[in-house]
Order: structure tokens, then sequence, then C-alpha cells
């Protein structure tokens, strides 16, 4: 494959995961670690991705990726992390389900529980689990997001703040490489800092293609959180700073 070639296969493989490693690229190209350092040593003086030690990433952090695309990247990742997250939460439990792909992946794999409380300022959500008779789904007060049903503003922090329950199942749309937790909307950081004040056990959904990439806002450290549930292991700085906040964990 000629070096333009490749340049180009890299920025899609970046686009459509978010991030990749050094170690995959070499892999799916077949060619040295210092051929794949120096593709993307020139991507990155042209703007097209953006270096990391260990990889490259999106170069834009202002923007989400489309709900929809979202949807579809590493579906079958996400089913393995919902299931696995779903059999670790007990029929009768109490539990939040924030905006994002992935917790509507866990809300699926929980369909087969019984008895269960769920406050979910996520429109998806809330449409996928009222029909469970024996669920009592309660949805969050203000303004929906319309690219994706996240609701968001003023209202949905003072609901959210009325409960304490068992588990808060958060996703994330970045994990920056000294394991900062990274969102494109400030409002949508202050409600996942409220729904992590106000759950006893907060459990951290998350693809590995989030790992390295950027986005704007600073939701917090890794402190936060109880469980992180992801499908590969995080790179070696990343893990270093779990094991430091002493967060559980789970490879699925």
């Amino acid at each position: 494959m000629k070096q333009t070639q490749r340049h180009d296969a890299i920025i899609d493989l970046v686009r459509r995961q978010g991030y990749v490693s050094t170690e995959e690229l070499v892999e799916h190209f077949a060619v040295s670690p210092q051929t794949i350092r120096r593709d993307l040593n020139d991507l990155a003086d042209q703007n097209k991705i953006q270096r990391h030690h260990g990889g490259a990433a999106l170069p834009s952090s202002s923007e989400n990726t489309a709900w929809q695309d979202r949807k579809m990247m590493w579906s079958a990742e996400k089913a393995r992390i919902a299931a696995r997250v779903a059999s670790q939460i007990p029929d009768g439990a109490t539990l939040f389900i924030d905006i994002g792909t992935t917790p509507e992946a866990v809300a699926h794999a929980l369909l087969n529980h019984n008895d269960l409380r769920i406050v979910t300022n996520n429109l998806n959500v809330a449409i996928l689990l009222m029909g469970k008779p024996d669920f009592r789904v309660i949805i969050a007060g203000g303004e929906v997001r319309t690219r994706d049903g996240g609701i968001m503003g003023e209202a949905t922090l003072d609901f959210i703040s009325q409960f304490r329950l068992d588990y808060g199942i958060l996703g994330i749309s970045g994990i920056d490489m000294d394991g900062s937790l990274l969102e494109f909307d400030y409002h949508e950081v202050r409600t996942k800092r409220a729904i992590i004040d106000n759950s006893r056990c907060v459990m951290l959904v998350v693809d590995h293609s989030k790992f390295g990439r950027n986005a704007m806002v600073n939701l917090g450290n890794m402190g936060l959180i109880d469980y992180m549930y992801t499908d590969q292991k995080p790179p070696a700085s990343v893990l270093k700073v779990i094991e430091q906040h002493e967060v559980h964990l789970e490879l699925c």
C-alpha cells in the first residue's frame, strides 16, 4: 500500500473509532512501528489527526459524532459491556441511566430484569423501558436535545437531585491519557455530576475508542467512579490512574 493510501486509511479509522493505538495500526497495515509513527507525525502536522503518545485521535474537540453514527459504532462491543453490567445489577434495584449509546445498550440488556426503578434523562431509554409493566420509569424534566434525545438544563439537575439511587450508569465521550473524563457539552457534564453525586455506586460504561479521544469539557478524574466496564485493556497511562483511584475495572 502506498503512503498516501495508508494515510487516507488511517484517517478513516480514526474517524470511525475516535482513537487508534500505534499497535493497532502496525498490525492492521503490517508495517513497522517506525513507519506508523512517521505517518502519524505527518498527519498531525497537517492537522488531520491529533497525535498522542501511543496513538492518534480526532483533531476536533468541540462537537461529538452524530448519535446515529455512534449507535452503529462498536455495537457488538457495547452489547458485551451492557450484558456484563446487567449481570451485576439485581432485580429490584434503583438506578440512573445516562445519555449515550452505551448506557442505552445497558437499558436494553436490563429488559429481562424484574421490578427495576429507573430515573433517566434519556428519552430513548424511557421509550425502550416503558413497555415493561413491572418497571417504574421516571423521566427527568428539562430541554430535549433533538440530536440524541438527551434531556438537560437546570430543571434536570433539580429533578435528579431529589433521588438517591443504588446505581448510576454513565457514558462518556472521551478519556484523556491522564485519566480525565471528558465531554463535549458543559450542560451534560453538570447532569453527569448530579447523577454521580446521587448514586451509591457509579458505573462507567465505555468502549475502547474513547481512550485518548478529545472533548473540550472536563468532568473530573477517575476518583468519581467506582466501576469501569470496557471491551479492551486501557492504555498504560490510563490504567495507572484507574489503579491509583482503586476503580474496579471489568474487561468485557
